[in-house]
């Protein structure tokens, strides 16, 4: 059957996936596994956007409360993503460490464990101010302590994205990249979705579209109010080892870690400019002054080191900072986007929950949260 409103259908599928992102292509595996047809859409390529060039935090620690259960999940699949992907996606299983700098930041992170612990959960854990300084010897004196997830981590979120793009197409999942969507529409039960290059027909549709998720969602008749962010990082030449695991900061913006070649990665937040319509990003350089003066206050060390390279990827923002993840209100499509700057750790659980949705109608999740309706 042709769409009235489009050329004839160029491809079918069960499902039609638009974005390659890490939550458009985990979702795409987790219905592979199902024997379930699928094609994804993407603009550029698969994680050309925020999912490959993010600081690749596997974080539990420090997680809005909404989201705890899909992180704590997603933790699991994470410790075994080698064996789920055959590739271990440059993981590495470690310490996450907030710091904390004053005795009023020490309270904030007592309370907030203490929250945690309320909700069922106890993976965070206060640490004094003398385990700090055995966990990190170079960190400044005037650091009082912390919160800590002794089994967090980090991974390459570029090598991740792709490691689940190769393991989806191996079990059939058909990926067209360069192909943005124009128009999409639902005639007799099925969806159409009109690109430049294509047509392609699925009974089911899921939004993985990132930062540009709000637009997708419109053309499906609905309201997410999502902004783009540009969020930068920095990186620095080689030094010897001084740290382990990845460390933040309760009362500053910060994402600090040190990879196994002696590169530094610094990042937490602080945003340049991004600009949808054309893919580009441009640094904002006070910012960056302001995440390394950071990092060097936490660790004295850094002012011997030199940054070699900066960059800032797009990402999709929410008025309430935590994502949708969500049947659409229209008939057999689906949500997952938004994630605000931390869906790097929760993709392989958001893809087996959009799995779940657009298999079943339901998930073992609580996600009433992430309601698209909510806006």
């Amino acid at each position: 059957m042709a769409s009235s409103f489009l050329k004839k259908t160029d491809f079918k599928a069960d499902v039609v996936i638009i974005g390659a992102g890490l939550h458009g292509c985990s979702t795409a595996l987790h219905l592979a596994l199902q024997g379930v047809s699928v094609i994804v859409l993407e603009k550029d390529y698969a994680g050309r956007h925020a999912s490959g060039v993010n600081a690749g935090g596997v974080r539990r620690l420090g997680r809005h409360l909404a989201e705890m259960p899909l992180s704590v999940a997603s933790a699991k699949i994470w410790q075994e993503i080698e064996g789920f992907v055959d590739d271990d996606c440059g993981f590495r299983s470690s310490q996450q460490i907030k710091v904390a700098e004053t005795p009023e930041e020490l309270s904030k992170q007592e309370t907030r464990v203490n929250e945690v612990r309320q909700s069922g959960f106890h993976h965070e854990k206060m640490i004094d101010q003398q385990t700090l300084r055995e966990m990190l010897p170079n960190v400044s004196p005037h650091c009082v302590g912390g919160m800590i997830v002794e089994d967090d981590g980090y991974a390459n979120p570029f090598r991740t994205v792709q490691a689940f793009r190769l393991k989806a197409q191996s079990l059939g999942a058909r990926f067209r990249e360069g192909t943005k969507v124009a128009n999409i529409k639902r005639e007799r039960g099925i969806w159409f979705v009109g690109c430049h290059d294509c047509v392609v027909e699925a009974p089911k549709l899921v939004n993985c579209a990132g930062a540009w998720g709000g637009e997708i969602a419109k053309k499906l008749g609905e309201n997410a109010f999502v902004s783009a962010i540009a969020l930068m990082l920095m990186i620095t030449a080689r030094m010897p080892a001084f740290v382990t695991g990845v460390v933040g900061a309760e009362g500053r913006t910060l994402s600090f870690k040190q990879f196994p070649n002696g590169t530094v990665l610094i990042g937490g937040g602080h945003e340049g400019q991004a600009n949808k319509d054309d893919n580009t990003t441009h640094l904002d350089y006070s910012g960056l002054a302001i995440n390394a003066h950071t990092a060097r206050t936490i660790f004295p060390i850094m002012r011997s080191t030199r940054i070699v390279r900066a960059w800032a990827g797009i990402e999709g923002m929410t008025p309430d900072g935590i994502p949708v993840i969500s049947p659409s209100q229209a008939d057999d499509a689906f949500h997952g986007f938004g994630f605000s700057g931390h869906g790097f750790q929760l993709g392989p659980i958001g893809g087996k929950i959009l799995s779940d949705l657009v298999l079943d109608d339901k998930t073992n999740l609580p996600l009433e949260p992430f309601r698209i309706d909510r806006f």
